[in-house]
């Protein structure tokens, strides 16, 4: 897979020449991690803390909360690599100080050992120190302890001169099972592709800010198809992961989609077409993911109007069911109350609402047999549901958060508060 990479320096994204001179300003972060986040993880790189000048922490934090990031720069005990895990960040990415003592303490399946070389030794503190230690010796010595590996060929890192897949197939032998990511001078689709084929991810910076590779061509060059006409199966699914339904690709109709950020798709028939154009139906597309074959995509949109099937449904296979239905259900009402719905009651009256909920959350904890357990946590989801929407909240949101706190690290612990409303 492609990794786009945000580096950042000052409060702004950046991309340097060799780690050293600066070729490009890119400005705000938040935008660009909007953009490369509809393909997967996007590693953020805090240049100040990796040269020990500063940090940009704070960014970063509110970075971990708007998409799948990787933090990396200027982690260098326990307790920073526990933070940034704690905070949201899928991986940390960890360079001078990934000693076996220290990735013995984290877990191991959410580290990166980031090895920055030139010329196949390593190098620290931001690339400017050597340390008389070769890449496949180090990835030797930390066998075991780390999920993955990030090699850097300083060398190339910025001159869009193309990486050395030689030396990075001799790495990702020695390293497996652990995922190496390429970086350094990754300028084309089919290096790219030929990493991907390696089983290796490769990140990208120079290479997308400056033009000659779009996202589009990086995950074109990694597709393939067995149909005569060359289309991609496309997997459409709303923000919940329900199925909506089945439609096809093409390289034309995933650069429009990846561009303009809408569901665009290609028709058997008719050629790029763009969901909703005519009907209003319109989506947001949110993520493209590749399937294990490369064969395959998934688009994850945020589907609007009446739904996803030119006969009205949700989906393709008739009216959904479960808590996005409900949610789209309380959506409507919110938008046009009507004075007979108990729900339009609760959404008006913040007090009515409190006390269902303390009720309900009352009789929960209280049900002693499996259907009482069933009644009741029915009755306190719909309730959860009208508290979430009367605050604007969508279920989606919740779920993300959900998903957050499941990749913390520290917990803090299960006790009761001494008082209850």
């Amino acid at each position: 897979m492609i990794i786009p990479s945000i580096d950042i320096s000052g409060g702004q994204a950046v991309q340097l020449v060799g780690g050293e001179s600066l070729a490009i300003e890119a400005g705000d972060p938040f935008p660009i991690l909007e953009r490369f986040g509809l393909v997967g993880e996007v590693a953020v790189v805090d240049i100040d803390a990796a040269r020990g000048e500063g940090n940009n922490q704070d960014l970063i934090t509110k970075l971990c909360r708007r998409g799948r990031v990787r933090v990396g720069g200027g982690i260098r005990d326990v307790p920073a690599a526990l933070r940034w895990l704690d905070l949201g960040a899928e991986k940390v990415v960890i360079g001078t100080a990934a000693t076996p003592d220290l990735l013995a303490e984290l877990p191991s399946d959410r580290v990166v050992v980031a090895l920055d070389s030139r010329d196949g030794e390593v190098l620290t503190h931001g690339w400017r120190k050597g340390t008389g230690t070769g890449v496949l010796e180090r990835v030797r010595q930390l066998r075991g302890l780390c999920g993955g590996y990030l090699i850097t060929f300083v060398e190339r890192e910025g001159r869009m001169t193309g990486t050395d897949l030689d030396r990075a197939a001799m790495v990702i032998e020695v390293a497996s099972p652990a995922r190496v990511t390429v970086a350094g001078g990754v300028t084309t689709p089919s290096e790219v592709a030929e990493l991907d084929g390696l089983g290796a991810d490769a990140q990208v910076g120079m290479a997308l800010y400056g033009g000659p590779l779009t996202l589009a061509d990086a995950l074109t060059a990694m597709m393939q198809s067995d149909r005569p006409d060359g289309l991609w199966p496309t997997v459409v699914v709303d923000e919940l992961g329900q199925t909506l339904g089945l439609v096809y690709s093409s390289p034309e109709s995933l650069g429009r989609a990846l561009e303009e950020r809408r569901g665009i798709y290609q028709s058997r028939r008719r050629g790029v077409w763009v969901k909703g154009e005519t009907s209003g139906a319109t989506q947001e597309l949110l993520s493209v993911d590749i399937d294990c074959d490369r064969d395959t995509l998934r688009f994850t949109v945020r589907q609007h109007a009446g739904g996803f099937c030119h006969k009205g449904t949700w989906q393709c296979w008739g009216e959904d069911r479960g808590l996005g239905r409900l949610e789209r259900r309380l959506s409507e009402i919110a938008r046009a109350p009507d004075p007979a719905s108990n729900t339009s009651r609760l959404l008006q009256d913040p007090n009515l609402l409190a006390a269902k909920l303390i009720e309900e959350a009352t009789e929960l904890a209280g049900a002693e047999n499996r259907e009482d357990v069933i009644d009741e946590s029915a009755d306190l989801i719909y309730f959860l549901l009208v508290r979430a929407r009367s605050a604007g909240v969508d279920l989606n949101e919740v779920v993300r958060e959900l998903d957050r706190r499941e990749r913390r690290v520290t917990r803090r612990p299960m006790t009761a508060k001494d008082s209850l409303p």
